[in-house]
């Protein structure tokens, strides 16, 4: 599909796919089953411009469409899925919501720390009891003076232990219910505000995923994210685009086990043949790249409407729902084309299949996605 990319998107493709390939594919075994953050790897990240892919030079970013970002996010979701996801939220949560509705102050203010890598970012969104209903929003913002005081939890936030910067959603208006959230940018060493609990998972365990705990958390005035009471549109456009870097992380993970399970499949021989010869492997092999492709177009043009200025939440809603669960499928079908070693930890295919259920829950379940691609229809 290389047709489809620019000269410049497909030299970032590639040297980003030799990084992740050496870089990021060495490791990926040994972080994922020891939970540990590839901290290293993301200050290469971010001295090679990929912590801000899509964002102005002015504001420390590379200067690239988005596009150019989810082709990134695919070539180092292929080699590990922490890796991915870890750059996807800092990039699609925490420094797109500022780039978008920042005022000009607060963008030339965190934003080049966020692009550099020299600080990681994550959005709380996400509480106990506000899940896909952010209209539930327990965490209150009320401002006393000058200054906004935070108190409440947010839970299963990704990049929760390493963030310098969130973005934060609050009620500032508990009486009007989802028309009184609001936004706020705020730092993590900020006195009240703490991480707490840390989530242990079934897959993308070289990721954090924590609690992060308000406390009378004092932050001053001017750090309200865009206008007050803009806290569910703000969530709900910062959720497209996650979407889509979501995408691309599933793509990257059927990627990964199409070709571990092609590369399988012609070493190993039962019957005197390599078993790539048989109709049931070959027939399986086909359905996975056709699905895959098929999720890649999707990804693709969702990417260049928001490139273009255009609406497009049922297409990021198409691109998530489609390559997410086709992401499980491909890990699934690999794992079977490499039978019982597929099943142990000898091969990478069945950290690819853990890592997959992911991408159909979080940032909107697939249940979500189907409602609102049906609601855009319907409407």
């Amino acid at each position: 599909m290389d047709y489809l990319l620019t000269e410049e998107q497909k030299m970032l493709r590639e040297m980003v796919a030799k990084f992740a390939k050496e870089e990021i594919g060495p490791e990926a075994r040994e972080n994922q089953e020891k939970g540990i953050y590839p901290k290293d790897v993301i200050k290469k990240a971010g001295e090679l411009g990929l912590m801000g892919v899509a964002y102005p030079p002015e504001y420390g970013g590379s200067g690239m469409d988005f596009v150019s970002y989810i082709l990134a996010i695919e070539e180092i979701s292929r080699y590990c899925a922490s890796t991915g996801v870890i750059v996807s939220a800092h990039s699609s949560l925490c420094i797109d919501p500022i780039f978008k509705f920042g005022s000009e102050e607060q963008k030339k203010k965190y934003m080049p720390d966020l692009c550099s890598g020299r600080e990681i970012g994550c959005l709380g969104l996400t509480e106990p009891g506000a899940g896909s209903d952010v209209g539930a929003t327990k965490t209150t913002a009320r401002l006393e003076g000058n200054k906004w005081i935070l108190n409440g939890t947010k839970q299963f936030i990704t990049n929760g232990a390493e963030a310098g910067t969130a973005v934060i959603t609050a009620m500032t208006d508990p009486e009007k219910k989802a028309r009184g959230l609001s936004a706020f940018i705020v730092k993590t060493d900020t006195p009240g505000f703490k991480v707490g609990k840390h989530e242990e998972k079934l897959g993308i365990n070289a990721t954090s995923t924590t609690e992060l705990i308000m406390e009378d958390c004092e932050i001053p005035e001017e750090n309200i994210l865009g206008e007050r009471g803009k806290g569910l549109k703000i969530a709900l456009v910062t959720l497209d685009g996650g979407r889509l870097g979501i995408a691309a992380q599933a793509l990257g993970i059927a990627r990964a086990a199409i070709e571990d399970g092609i590369a399988y499949a012609k070493e190993r021989e039962q019957f005197g043949q390599p078993i790539a010869n048989f109709q049931a492997i070959q027939w399986m092999i086909a359905d996975m790249w056709t699905e895959y492709e098929a999720s890649w177009l999707l990804t693709y043009r969702a990417s260049l409407m928001k490139d273009r200025g255009l609406r497009y939440t049922k297409e990021a809603a198409m691109a998530k729902l489609k390559a997410s669960e086709v992401s499980s499928f491909c890990a699934n079908k690999s794992l079977q084309i490499h039978g019982g070693y597929g099943y142990t930890k000898e091969f990478d295919v069945e950290r690819y299949l853990r890592d997959a259920k992911i991408t159909e829950i979080y940032e909107g379940t697939s249940e979500v996605m189907r409602m609102v691609i049906a609601a855009n229809l319907i409407a």
